[in-house]
């Protein structure tokens, strides 16, 4: 179990998770299939093994971990759009009439009931990291929107969870252009080939660089007419290598193999074995990683009252 993307959230309050009480809150909202008339539904599911019996929470070592699953029925609009159309020109050509806006919301409704049983089944699942003692909550998922979803629903079944988005005291875009401009990062920081560059007019201009030379005097000439640097590959240490944007999303996690083949060495040949060793020195290498960026983008912002 790596995580590709990270988005990271700070618990405001100290909240004891109890593995046992967590499993049986989780339990109330299990992931479910969509009945015919159902546009979604989404729940709790295992995040490691299948049937039953497999545990909702996953606790290795300090750090707990969860999954949620999205079922949604995929209605393409245009089908909708096309059937309501000839719907209409139906009722007005043999009618003499004409069909306003509160009748064609009416027939439209009635198709999507009648077409809602044969639309196709989307499933996907969003895994949360839950490391108390760090109070944070870490989500694979590069979607703010993703992530609210199980938090909020996180949130329904525990009854409170005081949390928010991580910022850092320094706005990311100031120090990853301030990187690109001086041609180095902060220690244990290495900037790759890939970046986004912004003017910061609005409408202005977009840059988007990958394989590239980052150091040469084309991103230069860029950064020196005014624009500013919003996405940036970088590598930290010899563990890992990931993009970061503005927003402090980590995209496109790779973990070296200096880690995978631990983990594979950890877990032996049982399937689940494995997926708990990179599951456990996921989290621990996160435990370095994360205080370190903080720190390299000016370190984190608490605000007032918490």
């Amino acid at each position: 179990m790596w995580f590709r993307n990270l988005l990271v959230y700070r618990l405001t309050q100290d909240l004891p998770f109890d593995a046992e009480a967590l499993e049986a809150a989780l339990a109330a909202k299990p992931a479910r299939p969509c009945a015919s008339q159902e546009l979604t539904t989404y729940g709790f599911v295992a995040p490691f093994g299948k049937g039953e019996d497999a545990p909702l929470v996953h606790v290795s070592q300090d750090f707990l971990l969860i999954a949620a699953r999205k079922e949604e029925r995929i209605l393409p609009g245009s089908v909708v759009r096309d059937a309501l159309k000839e719907k209409v020109d139906e009722i007005e050509a043999t009618q003499m009439r004409k069909v306003y806006k509160k009748e064609r919301d009416q027939i439209k409704d009635e198709i999507i009931q009648a077409f809602l049983p044969r639309a196709f089944i989307r499933r996907s699942a969003t895994f949360a990291a839950i490391a108390p003692k760090q109070g944070l909550i870490l989500v694979n998922s590069a979607s703010p929107k993703r992530a609210e979803d199980l938090l909020s629903t996180l949130r329904e079944v525990i009854g409170s969870l005081p949390v928010r988005p991580l910022t850092v005291k320094i706005a990311p875009t100031a120090t990853l252009t301030d990187w690109l401009k001086n041609q180095q990062a902060a220690a244990d920081f290495t900037v790759l080939d890939e970046c986004e560059l912004r003017d910061t007019a609005e409408d202005g201009g977009v840059v988007r660089c990958k394989r590239q030379d980052l150091a040469g005097d084309e991103i230069q000439l860029h950064l020196s007419s005014g624009k500013v640097a919003t996405q940036l590959s970088l590598a930290w240490q010899d563990k890992l290598s990931f993009v970061l944007d503005d927003k402090m999303i980590v995209k496109r996690l790779r973990f070296e193999d200096l880690l995978t083949d631990q983990a594979e060495q950890d877990g032996g040949d049982d399937a689940l074995s494995q997926q708990d060793a990179s599951f456990a020195l996921m989290m621990l290498t996160f435990n370095e990683f994360l205080p370190a960026l903080f720190e390299a983008l000016g370190g984190e912002e608490t605000p007032q009252g918490i």
